[in-house]
């Protein structure tokens, strides 16, 4: 009995085998609509879908992440498209370099969106939501004027801290070298970990 206990707490202490986000999936009213719109707005590409799938859809990818697109069976699967456009809502949200450049692209495609600011210790957060064509809600921000800070001592996780290869890009240590750096240094490095992957598997 005293040795399960000691495997309960050893286990409980051990981190989760997660890496990071692999994608967010969207049941859509048109994929193909959809698809132009990711493709089109947010710089997505169109990559491989599995042929097994007995369903219509579409997988695109970039910035680290993959978007899934789900064509509905009835319409009543889609939520309906809101017409007030409300920063509260559920969203996913893409870190940008320049929001100016983003509110000109929407003006040019007549995409309405509204503008928010997040201040917090002198630190300004400029965040852009719009709508999809599915009515679900988009967010681009200079998110990395904000330090991650934990707000308690278990550790934050990054991928692949243990890949021999991959690991240089931390620094070799096994402990990334951007833990206490702002978001925007640990969303590029994630991109570069999985271009670097990306590259592997090509070649091999």
């Amino acid at each position: 009995m005293g040795l399960e206990i000691v495997e309960e707490e050893v286990n409980a202490a051990l981190p989760l085998p997660l890496m990071s986000l692999n994608h967010v999936s969207f049941v859509c009213r048109s994929v193909s609509r959809s698809v132009k719109f990711y493709e089109e707005v947010l710089g997505f590409v169109s990559v491989k879908r599995p042929s097994s799938f007995n369903f219509h859809g579409a997988w695109l990818f970039n910035y680290g992440v993959g978007i899934h697109l789900l064509q509905c069976n009835s319409l009543d699967d889609v939520p309906k498209k809101k017409g007030v456009i409300n920063p509260k809502d559920n969203h996913i949200s893409f870190q940008c370099s320049d929001i100016n450049l983003l509110k000109r692209k929407l003006e040019e495609m007549g995409i309405e969106y509204v503008t928010a600011v997040v201040e917090d210790s002198g630190i300004q957060v400029d965040q852009l939501f719009f709508h999809d064509p599915d009515g679900y809600m988009v967010e681009i921000c200079n998110c990395e004027n904000l330090p991650v800070l934990p707000l308690s001592s278990f550790p934050l996780k990054f991928p692949y801290p243990k890949d021999p290869i991959l690991s240089s890009l931390y620094g070799g240590t096994g402990l990334p070298k951007f833990q206490c750096r702002p978001c925007g240094a640990e969303a590029e490095c994630v991109i570069m970990e999985n271009l670097v992957t990306d590259m592997m598997d090509i070649s091999f």
